[in-house]
């Protein structure tokens, strides 16, 4: 077993009574890295929120697509490939469910890897994708379909 922290702070601007209060914040990681968070501009309007900063949303999106890059470079390079660039333009796309409450439901990976050497054919290619969602911790803990699309 492994814990994993992040610390959330939030310091009140604005009026919170009235409802115009920044929804800007801080994540803060055990490495010390700082990262400047919001809610959605798609969710509550500019100036509330910061469009420059991550939102919970991207930062899922992101996630995934990073969990899932981590899987594949091991079982890539355990497959004797040689990976020398990896690039994923992930894209979450939210919707309502069945109860109206809205969710992540569906996570494109939209990856383009180069390889040292030859390119391994679609089907290597797409085990070792296969594993590699198979063993991302982050897939095995959501409920949102996650597709995997070579470009």
């Amino acid at each position: 077993m492994s814990l994993h922290t992040a610390d959330v702070r939030w310091i009140a601007d604005g009026d919170f009574a009235a409802n115009t209060y920044s929804r800007a914040h801080v994540w803060e990681f055990d490495g010390g890295v700082k990262v400047t968070a919001s809610a959605s501009p798609l969710v509550v309007p500019v100036p509330l929120s910061d469009p420059a900063a991550v939102d919970p949303e991207e930062a899922f999106v992101a996630s995934v697509a990073s969990c899932h890059m981590l899987w594949f470079l091991d079982f890539a390079r355990r497959d004797g490939l040689v990976l020398t660039q990896y690039t994923d333009k992930a894209v979450g796309r939210m919707e309502r469910d069945q109860n109206g409450k809205m969710w992540i439901a569906r996570i494109d990976l939209n990856i383009a890897a180069v390889f040292q050497g030859a390119q391994p054919d679609p089907q290597r290619l797409a085990v070792l994708h296969h594993q590699a969602h198979e063993a991302c911790f982050i897939a095995n803990s959501v409920r949102t379909e996650i597709v995997t699309n070579l470009v």
